[in-house]
């Protein structure tokens, strides 16, 4: 009988060479699991089966989105929320997550149904992103806040200290890079009211995203203002933690 499971590991790779990948893959994020476990459920996709990586996913996305933020916080003393914001957003995008997913070759390592490993889902940037989310949220579980913190910083320092006001894009382009990494339709925005004189008009715009069960508000002196207000503050709720479904 071979140690060959494609059903049971979504992968066709030996149990060996498979057990080497994820000696490998701890060593690229520089964490060794005590509760191995944990980073075979985080590496599961939901078309596997129900025992899948979305919960750790849920968990992750929250650590991430705050330890970022603890990141930028301490290195940019001078900026000012809402560029810290849209930094934040920047760096924790569906494509950047998968730029890193890529980067500690975590493809091969994901386990997935036969449909989406036929159609290339190893490669899907949505999937790569929420699995490096998943791994994040394992590492929580198996040691806490301060693992994952050494883990972050590992996986993310370059880019922080890369990045800079000069090279941010304004909260609409950030919004709609983030929903089309991770394959949503894009935002709507509607007019919802206006006041003052002609001279002094001051619009309200509403942002939704019905897809993530998101919406904000904004207000400005010309619609495209209210429209980026409500983009920026719609991206400060999106690494909330979200229910968990």
């Amino acid at each position: 009988m071979t140690n060959e499971s494609t059903n049971r590991t979504g992968s066709s790779l030996a149990g060996g060479d498979l057990s080497r990948i994820l000696s490998r893959l701890q060593e690229r994020i520089g964490y060794q699991f005590d509760d191995i476990n944990l980073l075979n459920l985080a590496l599961t996709h939901k078309s596997l089966g129900k025992q899948n990586n979305e919960r750790l996913e849920f968990i992750g996305d929250a650590v991430l989105g705050y330890l970022v933020g603890v990141m930028l916080y301490h290195k940019n003393t001078t900026f000012q929320e809402d560029t810290l914001t849209l930094m934040r957003a920047k760096l924790v995008r569906g494509t950047s997550l998968a730029e890193i997913a890529r980067e500690i070759d975590l493809p091969p390592c994901i386990r997935l149904g036969s449909g989406e490993r036929k159609s290339g889902g190893r490669q899907r940037d949505s999937i790569l992103a929420d699995t490096l989310e998943a791994v994040i949220g394992a590492v929580h579980e198996d040691a806490g806040i301060e693992a994952c913190q050494t883990m972050v910083d590992r996986l993310f320092r370059a880019r922080i200290e890369q990045i800079g006001p000069e090279n941010l894009k304004d909260a609409k382009t950030l919004l709609q890079e983030y929903l089309q990494g991770l394959q949503l339709p894009l935002p709507t925005y509607e007019v919802t009211a206006t006041s003052g004189a002609d001279h002094a008009k001051l619009y309200s715009v509403c942002c939704e995203v019905p897809q993530l069960d998101l919406r904000s508000e904004g207000s400005a002196s010309s619609r495209r203002g209210a429209e980026t207000a409500a983009a920026k503050n719609l991206l400060s709720q999106i690494k909330e933690p979200k229910v968990d479904e």
